[in-house]
């Protein structure tokens, strides 16, 4: 081969190969984003938030999150994934130093089943569910799981159908209690047949219950839609909740979407010295990896008081 040859060839490939580990080093940046400052507030991101970047394995979302500054993740269905995957999970959580949020204490029946009828089936799989809870906390290291008691039994009292919610609530307790572990309570906003749906009403739910067991979960989503007022009823609340979601209003997106002060709410939390889990229960606001990015950028506004 002439000399001439051999040295255009030779550049020829140097090029190719510096092209070839240019767009190897490209992918390998977008499959592991770079290590971001931890957030302020301890945001929990589910899955599938980040499904566009980190791909559709559970570990690799929770690793993605971990390395945008997330140090907590929560999983409503946590306790309907095998043994197998809940320990994987758990492993993974520990590894990283993060913290598990709520998983929901599903019992496999519809809202409608209602603890409010005092039915002994309906008690029973209450009861069975959160014994089960108790085995999936250990191996994903949960403190928190959520209850909604269900339907109005509109052929009952109020006073009976509040009797029966916390009689079986305080059998849960009963459950939860021995190991630390915490059912909150949820009023939610999803549809007025539902018999928990305000702030005051669960706060008495869960001082009739009377158990460091028993405690509220806060969706800002939910309470702005069913009662608004957010700081004011968080105030009176304040010593029976344990858990806070996010979701901003219309549209249940991320903070900054909606109508929702969520600087100033998050800033008034902390500042009455909660450290716990905020969970990130909503959808994103736009599509694909665009839209990923664009949530991210909001928590880091809002995060910023």
């Amino acid at each position: 081969m002439k000399r001439r040859n051999f040295l255009r060839n030779g550049v020829a490939l140097t090029a190719s190969a510096l092209a070839v580990g240019e767009a190897m080093a490209a992918r390998t940046k977008e499959r592991s984003a770079p290590a971001e400052k931890t957030f302020k507030l301890n945001f929990a991101p589910h899955q599938g938030m980040f499904k566009n970047h980190a791909g559709e394995n559970f570990i690799d979302q929770i690793k993605f999150m971990y390395d945008q500054g997330f140090r907590a993740i929560e999983d409503n269905g946590m306790l309907k994934r095998s043994v197998e995957e809940q320990e994987k999970i758990g492993k993974e959580l520990s590894r990283l130093g993060m913290t598990m949020g709520v998983f929901v204490v599903d019992g496999g029946e519809n809202w409608k089943t209602s603890l409010t009828t005092g039915k002994q089936e309906f008690k029973d799989n209450f009861i069975k569910t959160c014994k089960a809870c108790v085995d999936t906390a250990k191996r994903v290291n949960a403190k928190w799981m959520t209850v909604v008691p269900g339907f109005f039994d509109r052929s009952l009292p109020m006073g009976i159908q509040t009797s029966n919610v916390v009689d079986a609530l305080r059998r849960g307790a009963e459950i939860f209690e021995p190991h630390g572990l915490i059912m909150v309570l949820e009023p939610l906003s999803d549809t007025p047949d539902l018999f928990m749906r305000f702030s005051d009403q669960t706060y008495e739910l869960c001082k009739a219950v009377n158990s460091p067991s028993c405690k509220i979960l806060y969706d800002i989503y939910h309470m702005q839609r069913n009662e608004g007022n957010l700081i004011n009823n968080i105030e009176r609340c304040w010593e029976e909740i344990a858990y806070f979601q996010i979701g901003d209003n219309p549209g249940r997106k991320e903070p900054t979407t909606g109508e929702i002060n969520y600087k100033n709410i998050f800033k008034f939390v902390h500042n009455k010295g909660f450290k716990g889990v905020w969970g990130m229960e909503h959808g994103n606001a736009q599509p694909g990896k665009e839209g990923e990015l664009a949530l991210i950028k909001a928590y880091r506004e809002v995060d910023n008081f």
